[in-house]
């Protein structure tokens, strides 16, 4: 924000050089209330130093500051606080923003060095449910910010598509599997299979000494299991293509479990000359005792690898790839100390990079409290749940808008918005209710509420043919509540890098959105008069912010609705 730097340059010229640039723009603050100014200084800082009360020290210091940038400056006990020129930053951020476009709150952090994004990662030859919607728009979203603070995002879908399960379907489909409900319904057919097996191995022991041979055979590279599980990959990508194509999510690597399959030697080798291993019950460890943590399983008795060797396999993989400068793993809390064994051992590997992996964990998706899960077979799909959202949303477009062009387009990207909105709003940590009723209401912290505001602020620059123009600035309190918002944009988007937390910007944009709309309802924006040009600008620097928020978070802005 120039106009806190050029007062924080003022201020310091009046601290007689008892602080530093960066220590002074450090100190200032918002005031709690609209009504205490702009901008706050706290004098506690200087107190030992000046030997004198805050409060005298803010006194004197209100005296002396003067700039043109500042409307009014006054003592308030211990702070010295500060009225902005309202005409004068609104000419210029809105300057801004309308130059600068959807390019507005970027951040050259890297120079697109690279960081990797591990997210979504279902498991093939099952549906896609709702468990991995949090991952894959959590993920997503990161991705974007990520790109807008200068990096290169590297998105990573490291499918589940291998492990015993294979041997199971494998043997399920051979036994009682149809080549053409498979094709006609993948996902679907494979699911059945796979309950239906563990429903006859209940009463039959046999089946899971006979799956357990298929994945032997599967390891092995048995001609005719290895088409069977290539098969199944292929159909289970084809129908989770269309989830991310509703969903707009991209990937630029489906390196899944199986991928490393011939890699993972190499790091049990590395592990071996680091003396490393250790054998429990047969099994080869790492111990990791010292950091009070159980013992990372390396491979089974019985030299099975498990989810921990093919996950430092990955990160090494990854490394030596990309030559990432950080690394996201986007998966659910329950899976934290898992992580923390994995990023240990790679540091005990000696690999330096290992300090900039990061799990980035997340709540669970309740329905009616309780965690939404597979079981037996029942499973919340994603797709349909993304397509009762449309027709909810095409429901609710129809009554509000009846005669609106492209109803089912619209309805679309309003139905995936409120979904994708609605997870991100959240703090990631936190467990989150699932309810479509409310995550499409059009009043709200919801996505239909921001998507709306942003088509309404579309309409008025139709309705006045708006071409870009100067901006001469405004001056009254309801547009200027808007820049002051519209100035933060960026903030926000530092925040939701460093945190890792989309919900920054989710609940920036709600706050944008709402100052917007008390904007609109109190001030008549298309009046004829000196301050059109400049209303509209405002408008239209809204309309660019909410867009490239919007977009931040894996979400469309409808220019109607």
């Amino acid at each position: 924000m120039d106009a806190v730097k050029a007062y924080a340059v003022e201020m310091t010229v009046h601290l007689n050089g008892l602080l530093k640039l960066g220590e002074v723009r450090n100190l200032i603050e918002k005031p709690k209330f609209e009504e205490q100014g702009d901008l706050a200084f706290p004098c506690f800082t200087l107190a030992k130093e000046l030997r004198k009360a805050p409060n005298i020290i803010a006194q004197e210091l209100a005296e002396k500051i003067d700039h043109p940038i500042l409307e009014k400056v006054v003592a308030d006990g211990p702070y010295v606080n500060a009225f902005l020129n309202k005409r004068m930053v609104s000419k210029h951020a809105l300057t801004s923003i309308l130059k600068d476009g959807s390019a507005y709150g970027s951040i050259n952090y890297a120079k697109k060095k690279n960081i990797t994004i591990d997210f979504s990662s279902p498991n093939i030859a099952k549906p896609f449910s709702m468990g991995h919607l949090r991952s894959t728009v959590i993920g997503n979203s990161l991705a974007n910010i990520v790109e807008k603070c200068g990096y290169q995002a590297i998105r990573i879908n490291h499918l589940g598509d291998w492990g015993t399960q294979f041997g199971k379907l494998i043997m399920a489909y051979k036994l009682w599997g149809n080549e053409a409900r498979v094709k006609e319904e993948p996902i679907q057919e494979l699911l059945k299979l796979y309950v239906q097996f563990h429903a006859e191995a209940e009463n039959d022991s046999r089946l899971e000494d006979d799956a357990r041979a298929w994945f032997k055979k599967l390891e092995d590279g048995n001609e005719e299991a290895l088409s069977l599980w290539t098969w199944f990959r292929d159909e289970s990508l084809q129908e989770f293509g269309k989830i991310y194509n509703l969903l707009g999510v991209h990937f630029d690597s489906y390196h899944g479990e199986a991928f490393y399959n011939d890699k993972m030697e190499r790091i049990v080798s590395r592990l071996e000359e680091s003396d490393l291993l250790q054998v429990s019950d047969g099994a080869e460890v790492v111990d990791l005792a010292e950091h009070d943590l159980a013992p990372c399983l390396i491979k089974k008795s019985d030299g099975a690898t498990l989810y921990a060797t093919r996950d430092l396999t990955a990160a090494v993989y990854r490394q030596e790839t990309y030559e990432f400068e950080r690394s996201y793993y986007v998966v659910g809390h329950e899976q934290s100390l898992h992580f923390e064994q994995i990023f240990l051992v790679l540091q005990k590997l000696g690999y330096d990079w290992a300090k900039q992996l990061t799990h980035i964990p997340f709540g669970f998706i309740l329905k009616d409290g309780k965690k939404m899960s597979t079981r037996k077979g029942k499973v919340v799909l994603l797709e349909e749940v993304i397509q009762e959202a449309i027709r909810l949303a095409e429901q609710i477009i129809a009554e509000k808008n009846p005669s609106l062009q492209n109803k089912a387009d619209i309805a679309e990207v309003v139905g995936v918005g409120a979904i994708i909105f609605h997870d991100l709003k959240n703090d990631r940590q936190n467990n989150i209710e699932f309810s479509l009723e409310d995550m499409l209401k059009f009043e709200g912290a919801t996505g239909p509420y921001v998507q709306y505001t942003h088509a309404r602020a579309c309409s008025i620059l139709r309705k006045a043919e708006y071409e870009d123009t100067a901006t001469k600035g405004l001056n009254d309190s309801y547009s200027w509540s808007v820049v002051k918002l519209l100035m933060e944009f960026p903030a926000a988007i530092e925040r939701s890098f460093n945190y890792q937390a989309p919900s920054q910007i989710a609940k920036y944009l709600i706050d944008l959105s709402q100052e917007f709309n008390k904007y609109y309802g109190n001030i008549k924006i298309l009046s004829e008069d000196e301050e059109l040009e400049s209303r509209l600008g405002l408008v239209k620097a809204t309309t660019i912010v909410l867009k490239e928020g919007l977009r931040l978070l894996g979400v469309k802005a409808p220019d109607e609705m």
